[in-house]
Order: structure tokens, then C-alpha cells, then sequence
């Protein structure tokens, strides 16, 4: 059957307006009624077969697929393309809203630099802003000199150390000559005094090293954020401002509206960081005079009673601080390499 309707299928004219008109068709009635009821309502899919070896290929070729009106069911490659998908569109809105901010911020930059625009300045929490980068590169200056006195001290002291054991060995051997003798007590007073007030000037170097580099600079921080907020918020004010003045047509109101809404975002974000900014700029101002006041004093009394030779004084003012010198012996790590 299948060989009788393949080779009356090839002569005979295909219709191609799926009426049923075949023109000049063999007479063969069943034929043709099959042929048309392919043309009309295509063929049903879950009927057919693959055959192999061509056209009048044996029955062993033919593998039939599986019947059913039954849809089929979506495979988890597809359902995957589809989340691929919706996370390349995801990136893309995230990249496009990354570009068109960064244009509009440039450009506001670069009208600012030039001069032809605008910028919100608040004077106030500006002049701040400049007085605490003023004062942290004045203190970052006071770091690195008491640093270098610290490096220099120790040397002095390690110096002292070494002089005295030379002497007390002297002293041994030379009876003779009980001034090395004394030398030496003097040597190691000295070196005794001189590891207490490194520890004291090692806890004013660390107390200020915090104070700069994490206190400053995370107050710092804040306002960098704050200036970048600053400039989108005039970025998006100018644009707002120019189609405002722009013609009023439909699309421009819809452009009009979006710029309104982002304006009203980036404002809300200018207002909280300005208002943050004021915060950490206040809190700042009293932990580093309260810092700053118990450090200098004990520098102070640390290096006055060390030159003056008052080593009672010396001990008190570590004690008066709390500050907690190095055990002989200890396996922790000295002042100098905790540096």
C-alpha cells in the first residue's frame, strides 16, 4: 500500500491552496481522498515514521513514534534557556543603568570643571570636610615623626644595653677600676628607663595611628560617598531642568516623568549621606580631642620625667595609663615588630 501510494503521489499535481483542488489526478478515489485530507489538515504527526534507506525502505527501518494527543511536556534544557535568559536581560538593565548614570555624571563633572554648570554647595559642612583632610594630613605628619623617634630611641636604648654589658664585663676584669663598675649601673638605668618610655611613646603612636587611619578614614569614606551622591543629585537636577524647559509633547512628558522620579531617588540619597556626613563629622570632632587630650598628656609626662631622671614619675605615668609593658622573656613579639 505504502509503495502503490508513493509512486501514484508522483504524478500527480500537489494543490497549493488547500481547497481540495488537485487538478488532473489518477482516478483512484481512495487515493485521492487521502491525499487531500494530507494537504488540508497536514499530517498527524503522531502517526508517522522516520524511514530508513530512503523511500521503499523495508518495515525494519521504520521507527514508530509514540501516539498520543497528549502535548509534550517542556525538557529542563528549554526551562533553562529561559532562566539564562531572563539573567543576560537582568545584566543588561543593570549594565544600561550603570552607563546612562555614569554619562550623565560625567557630563555634569565636566560642566562643572569648565564652569558652565551648577553645583548644590553646602558651606557649612564643606569647610569641615577641608578642616578634617587638613587635620589628617597634619597628624599623619606627627605619626611618621613619632615613629621615627620610636626607631631612634630604640637604637639608643639597644646602644645603652650593649655599652653596659661591655663595662660590667670590664669591670670583672679590671678590679682595678671600679668606675666601669659604676658605668654600668648607670648604662643599665638608663636602658631601664629608656624601654619604659618606649612603651609609653609605642602606645601614643598606636593610639594615633588609629585615630588617622581608621577613625579619619572611615569618616573619609562617608564623605566620598557623600560627594558622589552630591554629583548625581545635580546630574539629575540639570537633566530635569532641561526638559523642563523643553517642548511639552507626549513623549516628553513620559521623559519628563522618569527624570522626576529619579531626581526625587538620588535627592532622597544627596540628604541622608549630607545628613550622615554631619553626624560622623560631629562624633569625630569629640573622640579626637578626647583621645588627643590623654595622649599628649602622657607623652608629656613620659618624656619629662624620663629627661629629668625621675624614674618613680616614669613607672606612674604607665600605671596612670594603664599601659602594660613587655615581660622579660616573654615569647610575644617586641614593640618594634608590632610596628
Amino acid at each position: 500500500m505504502t509503495d502503490g501510494l508513493m509512486s501514484k503521489a508522483a504524478t500527480m499535481e500537489i494543490p497549493i491552496n488547500g481547497t481540495g483542488d488537485t487538478g488532473s489526478l489518477p482516478e483512484d478515489d481512495g487515493l485521492e481522498q487521502d491525499l487531500q485530507q494530507v494537504m488540508v489538515s497536514g499530517p498527524n504527526l503522531n502517526e508517522t515514521s522516520i524511514v530508513s534507506g530512503g523511500y521503499g525502505g523495508t518495515a525494519e527501518g521504520i521507527i514508530p513514534t509514540s501516539s498520543g494527543l497528549h502535548p509534550p511536556h517542556p525538557s529542563p534544557l528549554a526551562t533553562g534557556d529561559e532562566a539564562t535568559r531572563g539573567i543576560a536581560v537582568e545584566k543588561f538593565d543593570i549594565v544600561k543603568k550603570w552607563g546612562i548614570n555614569t554619562y550623565k555624571c560625567t557630563k555634569q563633572l565636566i560642566s562643572e570643571r569648565f564652569g558652565r554648570g551648577s553645583r548644590t554647595v553646602d558651606l557649612e559642612l564643606e569647610t569641615q570636610i577641608e578642616l578634617l583632610r587638613d587635620t589628617k594630613r597634619k597628624y599623619e605628619c606627627v605619626l611618621q615623626l613619632a615613629r621615627a623617634l620610636t626607631h631612634h630611641f630604640y637604637s639608643l636604648v639597644q646602644t645603652q644595653h650593649a655599652l653596659g654589658d661591655a663595662f660590667s664585663d670590664l669591670s670583672q676584669k679590671s678590679p682595678e677600676l671600679q668606675e666601669f663598675g659604676c658605668n654600668a649601673e648607670t648604662q643599665k638605668l638608663l636602658c631601664k628607663n629608656g624601654e619604659t618610655l618606649l612603651g609609653a611613646v609605642n602606645f601614643f603612636v598606636s593610639s594615633i595611628n588609629t585615630l588617622v587611619n581608621k577613625t579619619m578614614e572611615d569618616t573619609l569614606m562617608t564623605v566620598k560617598q557623600y560627594e558622589t551622591a552630591r554629583l548625581e543629585y545635580d546630574a539629575y537636577r540639570t537633566d530635569l531642568e532641561e526638559l523642563s524647559m523643553g517642548p511639552r509633547d507626549a513623549s516628553t512628558l513620559c521623559r519628563l516623568d522618569a527624570a522626576q522620579s529619579h531626581f526625587q531617588s538620588h535627592k532622597g540619597k544627596y540628604e541622608k549621606l549630607r545628613a550622615d556626613v554631619a553626624i560622623k563629622l560631629k562624633f569625630l570632632e569629640e573622640n579626637k580631642i578626647k583621645v588627643m587630650h590623654k595622649q599628649l598628656l602622657l607623652f608629656h609626662n613620659a618624656v619629662s620625667a624620663y629627661f629629668a631622671g625621675n624614674q618613680q614619675q616614669l613607672a606612674q605615668t604607665l600605671r596612670q595609663f594603664n599601659i602594660q609593658l613587655k615581660t622579660p622573656g616573654a615569647e610575644k613579639p617586641s614593640w618594634l615588630e608590632e610596628q
